[in-house]
C-alpha cells in the first residue's frame, strides 16, 4: 500500500481545518472599480461546518466578495485566509491547495455546453488528479452525479438536454468532484420553482451533514435563508453590517435589514420555516 503520510502532512488546508473553527477570514477588504468603492474595510469570518447566507441589495458586492475569497479577483487591499492559507498569495502551491479544497456552483451552472454531464464532472478530476484512470474517473463522476440527486442516465447527457434544476444539480456534482470541505453557491435556487428550490435546499442540508461541509451561499431567496442557514451576513454600506443567526438579524436596526426581513415575503418565509420545523419535530 502506498504511504500517504507525507502527502497528508504537507496538506495545509486539511491541517488548518482541523485546528481552527474559523475556515474563512476576511479582514479590511477593499474592492474598487475605478472610482466606485464596493467594499471599504469589510470584515467577515465563516465557521467550520456552518451554512452562512450572504445577502445585500444590488451593488453591494456579494459576488465580488466570493470571487475575492476564491482568488478570482485581486482586491485593492485587505487580507483573506481560506483554511489557514493566504488566499491572496501568488505561490502556486497555495493557489492549488485552495482550488483543491473549494467547490463552486456559479449562478448559471457554468457547465461546458459541448461536454456531457459526466465529462463536466471529470474536468476537475483530470486537472488535479491526472493519475486517475479513465474508468475510475467515470465511476467517481457517476457517484457525484447520484450524490447530487440526478439519475445515473444524466451522466451521458449534454447540459442542453437537462432542465434548469437538473443543470444546477450537475453543476453541484462538479463542485463536489474533489470532495472539498468548502462549498460556495451563487444564487443556487434562482430560476427554480418553489418545489425545486425547496428540494435543492434540503439536498444542501443533507450534504452538509453527510460530508461535513462548510457552505457559503449568496442568495436572495428568503425561503433558503430561513430553511437552512445557520447565520446570515448582511452586506450594506460597503461592509458586513451584521453577521448573526436570523433571530438576531431580524432585530438589527438597519433600514435595508428591516425592509428585507419584515416585508410580506419575509413573513411568508418565516411561517413556512416554522411549519417545516414542526413537521420535523413531529
Amino acid at each position: 500500500m502506498e504511504d500517504t503520510t507525507d502527502q497528508i502532512a504537507i496538506d495545509p488546508a486539511l491541517d488548518a481545518s482541523r485546528k481552527d473553527d474559523v475556515v474563512i477570514r476576511v479582514h479590511g477588504l477593499v474592492n474598487r472599480f475605478g472610482e466606485q468603492v464596493v467594499h471599504d474595510h469589510l470584515d467577515l469570518e465563516v465557521k467550520r461546518g456552518e451554512i452562512i447566507g450572504i445577502v445585500g441589495g444590488s451593488g453591494t458586492g456579494k459576488s465580488v466578495l466570493m470571487r475575492s475569497i476564491l482568488g478570482l479577483r485581486k482586491p485593492n487591499a485587505g487580507k483573506i485566509e481560506v483554511l489557514g492559507i493566504d488566499a491572496l498569495s501568488d505561490a502556486p502551491h497555495d493557489r492549488l491547495a485552495i482550488e483543491r479544497h473549494t467547490g463552486v456552483l456559479f449562478q448559471d451552472g457554468a457547465l461546458f455546453s459541448s461536454l456531457t454531464v459526466g465529462e463536466n464532472v471529470e474536468v476537475p478530476l483530470k486537472e488535479h488528479h491526472p493519475e486517475l484512470c479513465e474508468d475510475l474517473r467515470y465511476e467517481l463522476a457517476l457517484l457525484k452525479v447520484k450524490l447530487s440527486g440526478l439519475p445515473a442516465d444524466a451522466l451521458d447527457k449534454l447540459p442542453s438536454q437537462l432542465s434548469g434544476g437538473m443543470r444546477k444539480r450537475a453543476g453541484l456534482a462538479r463542485a463536489l468532484a474533489l470532495d472539498p470541505p468548502l462549498l460556495f453557491l451563487d444564487e443556487p435556487t434562482a430560476g427554480l420553482d418553489p418545489i425545486g428550490a425547496a428540494a435543492f435546499d434540503e439536498l444542501i442540508l443533507t450534504l452538509r451533514e453527510a460530508l461535513g461541509l462548510t457552505v457559503f451561499i449568496i442568495t436572495h431567496d428568503l425561503d433558503t435563508l430561513y430553511a437552512i442557514c445557520d447565520r446570515v451576513a448582511v452586506l450594506a454600506d460597503k461592509k458586513v453590517v451584521a453577521n448573526a443567526p436570523l433571530a438576531e438579524i431580524e432585530r438589527f436596526e438597519h433600514p435595508w435589514v428591516q425592509e428585507y426581513f419584515h416585508g410580506p415575503r419575509a413573513r411568508a418565509a418565516q411561517v413556512a420555516a416554522k411549519g417545516e420545523r414542526r413537521m420535523i419535530e413531529d
